[in-house]
């Protein structure tokens, strides 16, 4: 009694899947457009529904031409219908996913594109599809709204922790404090790169991809958070120098900037009128006249490598130029009694 039907439902499933993958080899090949636009998220959102076509086309075939036995028949059309409901769902599901991250990309202010802003879209449009076949196969969706409204009470005071990180996580998220990618510093002394905000965590790599940080987003929520890729993504790096007394100090600023100069353009940093190397003297100090250099990097965690390089070069220029970086000494004068 299930051969025929069970037979019919492979060779279904077979040809879907053979079919969306002609399909998407054949896009992939002759389509070119770009990622943030409606077309690509379109037809994204499609992927996967030739082999639920084929299978809805078995079902019906099953359902409507061989002989079976009522509740077989009932059976099949229950799956047929949940498989044409969890198709759409999934469609609009992607699609509206798409739209939301594509706004996101397109907007000055962006919103960070998140793991746990994508659960909740995708949880909400599922549960409706859930929702309709519960009510197509008869089953009354008032309790089952009335149980969980008296169950979340219960549920809600049970897990208020994990509530306080899934709502601390949105407010993260909608207050636009972090973006993925963001370098933060905590009043706790964690530090590193945003790279997701789920619905209990926040992760963070450390300079240098150390080991991944795992913060819960209430304590982050809390904490005092420094964000040294806002409001905009490079920094000042300042750097203090020390030079004898007897020192040019004007050559000592002509070389210092040609030195800092030849340092950020071999690093790719980025020269304009805004992101220039300055000189600031500042201070007689016991053994030499002290001034910082302000460098301008793109990234928070390429600081280190800047100030690297430069304190090397600059180190071997002002030796080729006879400038001395001098010893803290100080002259003890002894008074005779």
């Amino acid at each position: 009694m299930l051969l025929i039907p069970g037979c019919i439902l492979a060779a279904a499933l077979t040809v879907g899947i053979m079919v969306n993958r002609m399909i998407k080899r054949r896009i992939m090949q002759h389509l070119t457009i770009e990622e943030a636009t409606w077309q690509y998220i379109f037809i994204n959102a499609m992927q996967g529904v030739p082999i639920s076509f084929c299978v809805v086309v078995g079902l019906y075939w099953i359902v409507n031409t061989i002989d079976i036995i009522e509740p077989l028949v009932r059976i099949f059309s229950y799956i047929l219908f949940t498989v044409i409901i969890l198709t759409i769902t999934r469609v609009i599901a992607r699609t509206i996913s798409g739209v939301v991250d594509m706004q996101i990309e397109r907007s000055q202010q962006r919103m960070p594109k998140t793991t746990l802003l994508n659960a909740i879209l995708n949880g909400i449009i599922y549960a409706m599809g859930i929702l309709v076949v519960l009510q197509y196969y008869g089953i009354s969706i008032a309790p089952i709204l009335t149980a969980l409204g008296v169950g979340g009470m219960a549920v809600a005071l049970a897990l208020q922790e994990t509530l306080a990180n899934i709502f601390s996580g949105l407010h993260l998220i909608l207050s636009k404090q972090l973006r993925l990618g963001d370098y933060i510093r905590l009043s706790s002394g964690e530090e590193g790169r945003v790279t997701d905000i789920t619905w209990r965590f926040t992760t963070i790599v450390p300079v240098g991809d150390g080991n991944m940080v795992v913060i819960p987003n209430q304590k982050i929520a809390s904490s005092i958070i420094t964000n040294y890729s806002m409001p905009r993504h490079d920094i000042v790096i300042k750097i203090p120098v020390g030079v004898a007394y007897d020192s040019d100090l004007q050559k000592v600023e002509d070389v210092t900037l040609d030195v800092a100069r030849q340092v950020l353009t071999a690093l790719n940093e980025k020269l304009d009128d805004n992101r220039q190397p300055t000189v600031r003297f500042y201070n007689f100090g016991d053994s030499s006249i002290d001034f910082n250099v302000l460098l301008h990097s793109a990234r928070f965690d390429d600081q280190f490598r800047l100030k690297h390089e430069f304190i090397k070069a600059l180190t071997a220029r002002f030796r080729q130029e006879g400038i001395e970086i001098p010893f803290p000494i100080r002259t003890v004068i002894k008074q005779n009694q």
